[in-house]
């Protein structure tokens, strides 16, 4: 099996080296990067990886986010021109980490009528910012996240989707889903944590209040969004970042009440693979990876399934609403029909 990542940055070269690093001792085979003007060492970074031999690299200098065609594109061509069996779509501020085994070991078990898997975002809450390195600093998750759809906080429940590698496949905006012939998802099953890391530090708010995303026809900014944009503006980025940030009173009362969980997982794995010059190691042709994903117990099943439920309710709602369109679509048909037939009328 082969396994192709896609990967969609603009100036995030404080994680970008640990998430390709990461995932390619995961079990990604080959990265698709395309960088969509970064100015803060992003390219540099992709670049190295690309001599390497292990990343094609693909520039889009655009001041437009056109994420769902930029995505799409690369998921084709991981098929196309890559020969990828899987295909994960994912962000610079994502690490998909397996739920026993790794990444090719989980896909490899989907029966062939299934052609597309689902894994649950799970979100890591920034704390005080002392310019460590994230990983170092952000090791308390949020264990309920915002209902599905509330985009009022960047932290709802979502899932997002690795698919058998398709030359027609369409993936959705925010990779939430891919569309293809034979790409049926395997419904109720999370066996990936796309372990998420957006706010991560006030310089990189910074960069984030700056996204593509507004100077981009017809995008509708979500509310948490506006309310970055507007600090960024009234110059009280500190204190946002710090209305999210975790306090060790905070941790207290959210481990106390099941809130918040402490989770090192990946601290400890970036420690693996880290360098002492800081930077990540690539995985050595035929030896043995620096990581391992032991399969979680009992009690660590439980929790997890009950965070995971809430996206049962996403998938009822994208059918609910594709069964509308679909239903406005015949709709449409039908009274263009008789119209159609009353105009050749008047036309004799």
């Amino acid at each position: 099996m082969k396994l192709v990542m896609t990967l969609l940055v603009r100036d995030e070269a404080d994680i970008v080296d640990a998430q390709i690093a990461f995932h390619l001792h995961a079990g990604v085979d080959f990265v698709i990067a395309t960088d969509n003007g970064s100015r803060d060492g992003t390219t540099e970074i992709l670049e190295r990886y690309e001599r390497a031999g292990v990343l094609h690299l693909i520039s889009e200098p655009s001041d437009q986010m056109r994420q769902s065609e930029w995505v799409t594109h690369m998921a084709r061509l991981a098929a196309t021109d890559f020969g990828a069996d899987w295909v994960m779509n994912t962000d610079a501020d994502e690490f998909w980490w397996p739920r026993g085994g790794f990444l090719k070991e989980v896909l490899g078990t989907v029966p062939d009528r299934f052609g597309v898997v689902r894994g649950c975002w799970r979100h890591f809450l920034p704390s005080p910012d002392d310019a460590g390195f994230f990983s170092e600093r952000m090791t308390v998750r949020l264990a309920t996240p915002a209902f599905p759809g509330d985009k009022a906080t960047i932290f709802h429940a979502h899932q997002k989707v690795a698919h058998r590698g398709d030359p027609q496949v369409t993936v959705e905006a925010g990779n939430h889903n891919a569309i293809g012939v034979g790409l049926d998802p395997i419904r109720a099953w999370h066996p990936i944590e796309v372990l998420h890391f957006s706010f991560r530090s006030v310089s990189q708010l910074v960069r984030k209040g700056e996204g593509a995303w507004l100077r981009t026809d017809g995008y509708e900014p979500t509310l948490h969004q506006f309310l970055l944009v507007e600090a960024k503006r009234t110059g009280r980025l500190e204190e946002f970042y710090a209305s999210f940030a975790v306090t060790e009173e905070a941790l207290e009362r959210g481990a106390s009440d099941g809130t918040l969980a402490v989770d090192t997982r990946l601290r400890d794995a970036l420690r693996t693979l880290r360098a002492e010059d800081g930077a990540f190691r690539l995985p050595e042709t035929g030896a043995q990876s620096l990581l391992s994903f032991p399969r979680p117990d009992v009690r660590e099943e439980g929790t997890y399934a009950a965070e995971a439920a809430a996206l049962v309710d996403i998938d009822g709602v994208i059918r609910a609403e594709r069964r509308v369109d679909a239903f406005e679509e015949r709709l449409a048909a039908l009274e263009r029909a008789p119209l159609s037939r009353l105009h050749r009328l008047a036309r004799r």
